[in-house]
């Protein structure tokens, strides 16, 4: 039986390196170690491409080279013949060998020596078992193809997005074992991707930022590929808070307003998986764990998977939150807002809206906010309806796939956060309600 790439793949995850011999036209040999051996596909690998060393010279004048890769838990080894045929600089392989190598780097002392050039990406003509006494391979800890089954018949139950959210981040827990996951949306306007739901944290981080290519969550949606990382990494971390202010306000600048990003101190390993719908970016999901190299290339098959699931339910609800329901909408238990009045701040720069001296939300959240108190304080008005928020022009959505619905839930769960006297209730399938418990005063601030 010929073997392929994909059978050996826990032969490449960087914990023994490789082992690659080369020769010259005239013949003369080179062996060397190798930082990376990457997964293309069942017939291709690619190699870290870090120094312009005797190895390199001898691929440029000689394609031809032998790999020698070791399972890092059975010791079994294995020889692949190999043809060199280009080297990539940027693009999503190169940014996922860029990050796992960083990783590596970090794990061995090396981060100030190992240093990406290219993906060198190369044929396997040959796989071949070498010869020797290799250990039992352990039994598997669960069935991720059970896992997967079990989470993607739970999603295709969710009616809404807070559900779906929910239910994903469970399952992730419940079926696949991993206790520290988050879910990111995407601010095309801004380029950001903000957090609406989170699982295992001591914060929740909703409404948390970061921007495209900034960490592994930023480099996987900005790539549209994910990004595994097996090893502690400085180059990838985040800080635990993201600070933006409303720079030309000395008011808004004074305030706390920001968000800290839920994760671990010292995650060990991470995996950020692009959330699709088609071809369209929705997000990231997003796991990471205290322990190394705890996700492996079967948990991404399976995770990305799993993100497209999800991405196309997301896309099916959002679709149907725009539908309106034919059956009119419950009626509340009247009741009058009491208490000393709550004045709620809108600066008009960004949309940042202050609960007291409290930061809320900022962006087009705040901005689907201000819309909702505005129309409550002139109008009265407490019902609403996705679709009439769609084409509300005050709200400048800056298209019809904006996710007028994820970010009306970072908004609920927002204000139920900060314990906020101003609630968003559901009152249907594209319904809701304004709920004010206690008067309020609205007040603008311009640069």
């Amino acid at each position: 039986m010929t073997l392929k790439v994909d059978a050996i793949r826990e032969c490449l995850e960087g914990v023994i390196p490789g082992t690659m011999a080369t020769a010259s036209l005239d013949g003369m040999p080179n062996v060397a170690y190798l930082s990376q051996v990457q997964f293309v596909d069942s017939d291709h690998v690619a190699l870290s491409y870090q120094f312009f060393n005797k190895t390199r010279q001898n691929i440029m004048a000689n394609p031809r080279a032998t790999l020698i890769v070791t399972n890092p838990v059975t010791v079994r080894q294995y020889r692949l013949s190999l043809e060199y045929l280009r080297t990539e600089t940027s693009g999503p392989l190169f940014e996922s060998m860029k990050a796992k190598l960083a990783g590596i780097a970090s794990h061995t002392g090396m981060s100030g020596i190992f240093r990406l050039l290219g993906a060198d990406i190369y044929r396997v003509h040959q796989i071949q078992p070498v010869p020797g006494e290799s250990l039992p391979a352990p039994a598997p800890q669960r069935s991720l193809l059970s896992a997967l089954r079990n989470c993607t018949e739970r999603l295709a139950a969710c009616a809404d997005l807070e559900k779906l959210f929910a239910e994903t981040l469970v399952c992730l827990d419940r079926q696949f074992g991993i206790g520290y996951t988050m879910i990111m949306m995407l601010d095309k306007a801004t380029g950001r991707l903000y957090t609406v739901a989170s699982h295992g944290y001591e914060a929740s981080g909703i409404g948390s930022e970061i921007p495209l290519g900034e960490g592994v969550i930023g480099v996987a949606a900005r790539e549209r590929t994910p990004i595994r990382i097996g090893h502690m990494n400085a180059e990838y971390a985040y800080s635990r808070a993201v600070r933006e202010s409303a720079a030309h306000s000395d008011w808004a600048s004074a305030l706390e307003t920001e968000i800290p990003l839920p994760g671990l101190c010292a995650p060990r390993s991470q995996l950020a998986v692009p959330i699709m719908a088609g071809q369209r970016l929705l997000g990231v999901l997003y796991v990471e764990s205290p322990q190394d190299l705890r996700f492996t290339y079967d948990d991404e098959d399976a995770l990305v998977n799993l993100a497209h699931q999800l991405g196309l339910s997301m896309h099916l609800l959002q679709m149907a939150a725009d539908t309106v329901e034919e059956a009119p909408a419950v009626t509340p238990t009247s009741s009058q807002p009491r208490g000393a009045p709550l004045g709620i701040r809108r600066f008009a720069e960004n949309d940042s809206i202050f609960l007291g001296d409290d930061y809320l939300i900022k962006g087009v959240a705040g901005s689907i906010f201000w819309t909702l108190l505005r129309d409550y304080a002139d109008k009265g008005r407490t019902e609403f309806t996705n679709r009439e928020l769609r084409v509300d022009g005050r709200i400048r959505l800056p298209d019809v796939s904006d996710n007028l619905e994820a970010r009306l839930l970072l908004l609920g769960k927002r204000l139920v956060e900060r314990e906020a006297a101003v609630r968003i209730e559901k009152t249907g399938r594209g319904r809701f309600r304004l709920r004010v418990d206690r008067p309020i005063r609205l007040l603008e601030e311009y640069a």
